[in-house]
């Protein structure tokens, strides 16, 4: 006996033709079969105060780190990282910490956009911490920035070569 599979419509797609919509809804396996591959978007270098100890809490030690400004530039897109965003992080028992950002980008023309990133930093071989790569989620306005709030984002976290540890650095790429 042959299993029948049932699935939701979102109700935008079901204001296309008959023909349209099962050709997009037989397209989407195979489209599902391919590997991603990322494309650049942009980088950010992003200038960090004083961390505040929170101190102990039931998931471990808690600091904030303020977000007191930067700059960032893709193709694009280029502007300032607006001052007032912090970054709470978690020291975790097992020598991990996680890292939540939550703080606001305003292109050259004017676009404000909220960026909350999220990574886990574990000590690797010899203590030292392994490459960090971020997951960000971006809330941008409609318009010409929109796309960031309908893609999958992938970061690269580092120290500022030429300020740390008052800076970092981390470039974002698009998941195609």
């Amino acid at each position: 006996m042959q299993e029948i599979r049932t699935m939701t419509v979102p109700p935008h797609l079901t204001r296309m033709g008959p023909t349209a919509l099962a050709a997009l809804l037989l397209a989407a396996p195979a489209a599902a079969q391919q590997a991603p591959s990322l494309e650049f978007a942009f980088s950010e270098t992003v200038e960090l105060g004083e961390g505040i100890a929170v101190g102990p809490t039931t998931r471990g030690e808690r600091t904030i780190i303020p977000i007191t400004g930067g700059t960032f530039e893709g193709p694009g897109l280029r502007g300032t990282i607006m001052p007032g965003g912090w970054d709470w992080q978690l020291a975790r028992p097992d020598g991990c910490r996680e890292l939540e950002a939550d703080y606001f980008l305003k292109t050259d023309d004017g676009a404000i956009i909220n960026v909350v990133n999220k990574a886990v930093l574990c000590p690797g071989e010899g203590g030292q911490f392994a490459p960090v790569r971020t997951q960000a989620v971006f809330e941008p306005p409609l318009g010409k920035y929109q796309w960031l709030g309908q893609s999958a984002f992938v970061g690269v976290l580092e120290p500022d070569a030429q300020s740390a540890p008052s800076s970092i650095r981390i470039s974002f790429y698009r998941v195609r």
